[in-house]
């Protein structure tokens, strides 16, 4: 028996999902443990060194049971069996399992964070300003980062907050449209008809709503307005996804936008269109020229996502069950090389915490061809490679040794692939691994 307990205390136990999941909903992990509490505030108020409280939050490191005990009386909150295991314990248990998933990452980071995932790193204010918005009949929300920032993350936890509020959701990501979707307007807006009754189960109906001569966009009106709308007895919140993709189709820009735009106006008159909600994603600023009062992206709640800041990436890293709190030179380090660069900085976090490579040798390697960023650098150049003048000035950005002003279009093009940072009326590169790549 003695043996079997001093085993037990020499591992120590982790928090399983539930565990922390009771620590988000007693306000310790709110938003971020970061932003709500310093490292510091925890320690002191639970009496516990911060190297232990570090463990405790990553999730990963055994603590004594005692000592995750003393962690949640701190908030006033009651330990239970179910808050905690013991690693390399052989649980059946679901719950145990995703626990040890989450702790040490197996899913190689691609596409959104999960909604089930604690890698998802909250950017204050901007999820609770996305989160609040929807609640307000015909409200627009527009998502703008450049890719890979982690929009269709938010994009996604907005999704799931609507559906908590009963709200139906449907999610339209345009890069799924075939090329010939963008034939025209007409064929274009019923395929965004469809798409969306598809998703609520309803009967598509378009022929009776559909008339050649008021035309697609009062055509598409109406059929939201005394079809679709009238279908659902509930708030409908459309989230639609890389509408940047819609840019490069003159025509269906020039149409669909102000339509977005129209409907928003008419939920300050019309209950029907009360009922909608959109949220838009897309990469970079709208290079469509579109009259002031037409355009959907001067009205609403503008969200830009921006980069992961020293703390974000500290935390992630905890996530990641590696310890930089104390020093966060390993942090500074990461960041110069890569900035605050969402994925960039996730798929580091992955490698290292696998051991499959040291910080040092990770940051030697990452602009060469062993390095582990060499699918996303050839990725961003194949995608240069196919357009000459697009190419070239990024070699004019990457050679200046000050900001420098380029072509609008190149601007936007650039910037929606993350190459560039845009500075007032100039550019500069995003980061030192694009610098070093291209050169």
């Amino acid at each position: 028996m003695n043996l079997e307990k001093t085993s037990k205390r020499k591992r120590g136990v982790v928090l399983t999902a539930k565990g922390w999941h009771k620590l988000q909903q007693g306000n310790i992990l709110e938003s971020n443990w970061g932003d709500r509490y310093s490292f510091g505030e925890l320690s002191d108020r639970a009496n516990i060194d911060r190297r232990t409280v570090a463990k405790i939050l990553s999730r990963k490191q055994g603590v004594d049971r005692r000592t995750l005990q003393m962690f949640f009386e701190a908030f006033s909150l009651e330990l239970e069996e179910q808050d905690y295991i013991v690693p390399n314990q052989n649980y059946t248990s679901s719950e145990a399992s995703l626990s040890r998933n989450e702790r040490v990452p197996d899913r190689f980071p691609c596409g959104p964070v999960p909604l089930n995932s604690n890698l998802y790193i909250e950017r204050p204010p901007v999820e609770n300003l996305a989160y609040e918005e929807i609640r307000h009949p015909g409200s627009l929300v527009r998502i703008k980062a450049p890719r890979h920032m982690g929009k269709s993350s938010l994009m996604l936890r907005t999704i799931d907050v609507a559906a908590s509020m009963d709200y139906r959701t449907v999610q339209v990501d345009f890069q799924l449209a075939d090329e010939a979707v963008f034939a025209n307007s007409n064929k274009f807006l019923r395929w965004f008809c469809y798409n969306i009754v598809r998703q609520l189960g309803i009967e598509p109906n378009l022929d009776n709503y559909w008339d050649e001569e008021i035309g697609s966009k009062v055509s598409c009106t109406v059929y939201f307005q005394e079809y679709l709308l009238e279908q659902i007895d509930s708030p409908l919140l459309l989230a639609l996804n890389e509408v940047n993709i819609i840019f490069e189709h003159e025509e269906i820009s020039r149409d669909f936008l102000p339509l977005l735009r129209f409907w928003y106006e008419q939920a300050k008159l019309d209950e029907t269109f009360q009922k909608l909600r959109v949220v838009v994603a897309h990469s970079t600023e709208v290079y469509v020229s579109l009259n002031i009062n037409q355009s959907p992206f001067n009205v609403g709640l503008a969200l830009d996502l921006p980069e992961f800041n020293l703390e974000q990436v500290i935390e992630l890293a905890l996530r990641h069950g590696l310890n930089w709190v104390e020093d966060a030179s390993e942090a500074k380090q990461l960041m110069a090389m890569v900035g605050g660069h969402p994925y960039l900085i996730r798929l580091a976090l992955y490698y290292l915490s696998k051991q499959e490579t040291l910080l040092e040798s990770l940051l030697q390697e990452a602009p060469t061809q062993s390095g582990i960023y060499i699918q996303h650098l050839r990725s961003q150049s194949a995608a240069l490679q196919k357009q000459t003048e697009l190419a070239e000035a990024f070699q004019q950005v990457i050679k200046a040794k000050e900001p420098i002003r380029i072509a609008p279009m190149l601007t936007y093009k650039l910037d929606s692939m993350g190459l560039v940072k845009i500075v007032g009326d100039t550019v500069v590169p995003s980061c030192r691994l694009y610098q070093l790549y291209f050169d």
